[in-house]
């Protein structure tokens, strides 16, 4: 049988499927391949796995907010477990393009709902420690406050998880919400700091560091969070009336998946200059709309549960993406 992800292309999504089909299972992704960032990395996610697992890697380029697209891209195909990872990503851009938002978070998020309803389906899908908003109560857990959203990127989010409770509660589907803190390292996103850093400083540009370099973020390795999506996958939420993470008594769980420690973003910035073997040029802006000066999981519930355990830290990690980097450039 087959565990169908969806955004197959994206960062989190190509890892996922690789630690899949190496363990042997059969993977059909799904990805509309957009241009958020350059689809010439989503494509070269896609080449390694077909290449590297062939026939039980199977692609099919497809935007889940059409439902019809969505369901003819399924056909057939016998799906023991969907991975929901694609979404319109980006808490800056949500303020420049609203719309995308709606569509892929809101009615792709709805869809896939539907997916699971009619095949009764687990489902594990992608939230973001973007809910929390600006929450100063540290660290961040999930029976904490989240109606109060400064992005809507996380609003839609955040409304993601109110949906799957919704239909967790009608329909009694196993649905888990991760949110994702943070996550960086080999195929990662040129949206994200750890990217954007390790470009400018071996190209000799300045490097934007915003609010002066006074903010704090759970960096959270590519590894470790597949690690806990699969324990994820691996293990459905119970239908007896039992309080899960999140409050629910639905088949309906929320856990936070970070690295449960807080880095400030000058230290990152010095990890990689000496990952790179090069000092950075830092230009100073204030804080972006829609930012927070600090992140850090509380991950309790997912290490009783699920039995994660994140190990790498970003002394670890970032020379990793940084060699990775310099590999996929060809420096």
């Amino acid at each position: 049988m087959t565990i169908l992800i969806t955004g197959a292309a994206g960062f989190i999504g190509h890892g996922l499927a690789e630690r899949l089909l190496a363990r042997g299972d059969s993977v059909l992704g799904i990805d509309n391949m957009n241009d958020y960032y350059d689809p010439t990395l989503k494509q070269a996610r896609i080449n390694d796995l077909s290449e590297r697992f062939g026939d039980r890697f199977s692609f099919s380029r497809v935007d889940f907010a059409d439902h019809q697209a969505l369901d003819a891209s399924l056909g057939q195909v016998d799906i023991r477990a969907i991975a929901h990872l694609g979404a319109q990503a980006g808490v800056r851009y949500s303020i420049e393009n609203p719309r995308a938002y709606a569509q892929s978070n809101l009615v792709g998020h709805l869809n896939m709902l539907e997916v699971a309803r009619d095949r009764r389906l687990p489902m594990v899908y992608a939230s973001s420690s973007s809910v929390y908003g600006g929450n100063d109560t540290l660290p961040f857990r999930v029976s904490d406050r989240v109606d109060h959203p400064i992005s809507l990127y996380a609003a839609t989010k955040r409304a993601d998880e109110l949906m799957s409770e919704t239909y967790a509660h009608l329909y009694r589907i196993p649905l888990t919400g991760l949110r994702f803190f943070t996550v960086y390292g080999p195929w990662g996103r040129p949206d994200m700091a750890v990217w954007m850093f390790t470009r400018d400083i071996l190209e000799g540009r300045p490097i934007p560091v915003f609010n002066r370099g006074e903010m704090k973020r759970d960096f959270t390795y590519i590894d470790d969070i597949i690690s806990g999506v699969v324990a994820a996958i691996d293990s459905q939420p119970l239908d007896d009336g039992s309080l899960k993470p999140g409050g629910s008594k639905a088949p309906h769980r929320l856990y936070n998946i970070g690295n449960n420690r807080s880095e400030q973003l000058m230290d990152l910035i010095a990890v990689i200059e000496t990952a790179c073997g090069k000092k950075a040029e830092l230009a100073f802006h204030p804080m972006q709309p829609g930012d927070v000066y600090e992140t850090h999981a509380d991950i309790d519930d997912i290490a009783r549960d699920l039995g994660y355990a994140p190990t790498t830290p970003i002394s670890v990690g970032i020379p990793r993406f940084v060699a990775w980097y310099r590999q996929y450039r060809d420096l």
